[in-house]
């Protein structure tokens, strides 16, 4: 498809006050994957994708996606924070799958053509909104009985966002414990970022949500005592003794930006454990509790209740440094000392 020049914030939106909601851009990035290899890509305008009716995705849900940002920079640069870690979990999530794998560089030229074929819509520096970029990979091809589908799509999208929650800034939600549900099983899926694992959570965090919780916390599957993680989200805690403790689980997803937070913590001085967290015996120790990930950063928690207990938390203040110097690491304000940053060389004429 023929492309204008693009300019980054040239779609003049009220950036800022994006939140992470979907809106159409001009294009997005389609390979498809047949016989055994992957084609070239094609920029495609139609936001509709023509599959079979029996496509694997449909019955059997082979679906991956992953969940990344690029940021305009202070310097006028655009980059894109740690897609190599995306790039490695995705691959991981295809093994787990049975999926296609793909060469990093088709990975990152995939994510660096629509980045570059829509820099209209990244949000300008300084307006607190980024591009969230979604990869996402499906089993395309037609499928009776069940077993790997014979075609892929793997699929770029992106668009201009804000806060994943409706605040603005590091503004404390309330959270509750999700004893009626579970995420995942301790050797099913949980740690593979595909489709299932969160079709599963709409249900318990619509209802959570109805109660009054923005956010729900699950705990282990098996005892129900053990903290898994949030709704979408890693979970984090600040202890008394300034700890930046998070939990070791089979079934958790790992996320990049926890790994990141974990970094800086360490950078600042603080013991990082990653480990199992009893609930019920260590709840009252912590003395900072945030929701951590891609499109939060982190959100922090003023309360989680359990049934009638309710335990509050105080106001982020480990939280919110940790917070600034990520987001100031992505937008180029500080020197990115752990090599995160991959900068956008590609043009919308090189597409």
């Amino acid at each position: 498809m023929a492309l204008k020049k693009q300019e980054v914030g040239a779609a003049n939106l009220d950036w800022a006050n994006l939140f992470f909601s979907y809106r159409d851009v001009h294009c997005h990035v389609k390979y498809q994957w047949k016989d055994g290899q992957w084609d070239e890509g094609e920029l495609v305008a139609d936001p509709y994708v023509k599959m079979h009716i029996m496509a694997n995705v449909f019955h059997y849900g082979q679906a991956l996606f992953e969940g990344q940002k690029a940021f305009h920079c202070k310097d006028g640069k655009v980059r894109i924070f740690n897609d190599k870690a995306n790039f490695a979990r995705m691959m991981g999530g295809c093994e787990r799958m049975g999926m296609p794998d793909m060469p990093e560089e088709m990975f990152h030229t995939a994510i660096d053509r629509a980045i570059a074929a829509n820099l209209d819509f990244l949000p300008p520096y300084g307006s607190n909104g980024a591009m969230y970029i979604r990869p996402f990979m499906v089993g395309s091809g037609a499928q009776l009985g069940l077993g790997p589908s014979p075609e892929f799509m793997f699929i770029v999208v992106v668009a201009p966002v804000g806060s994943y929650y409706k605040t603005k800034g590091l503004t404390p939600i309330p959270c509750t414990v999700m004893d009626d549900y579970d995420r995942a099983a301790p050797l099913g899926v949980g740690r593979v970022k595909c489709a299932g694992n969160y079709a599963a959570d709409i249900v318990p965090s619509s209802k959570a949500k109805k109660a009054g919780f923005p956010i729900g916390l699950y705990l282990d599957a098996k005892e129900h005592k053990y903290v898994e993680e949030f709704n979408t989200s890693n979970f984090v805690a600040i202890t008394n003794d300034n700890k930046y403790v998070t939990p070791d689980s089979v079934s958790v997803l790992g996320s990049i930006t926890n790994t990141c937070l974990e970094d800086l913590a360490r950078d600042m001085g603080l013991t990082v454990e990653r480990r199992r967290i009893d609930f019920d015996k260590e709840v009252s120790s912590f003395k900072e509790v945030g929701a951590v990930g891609t499109a939060v950063i982190i959100t922090p928690i003023e309360t989680i209740t359990r049934g009638s207990q309710v335990y509050k938390f105080d106001a982020p203040t480990v939280l919110q440094e940790l917070h600034d110097k990520v987001r100031a690491v992505q937008v180029g304000e500080a020197e990115d000392k752990h090599g995160w940053l991959r900068e956008l060389t590609r043009s919308a004429e090189d597409n």
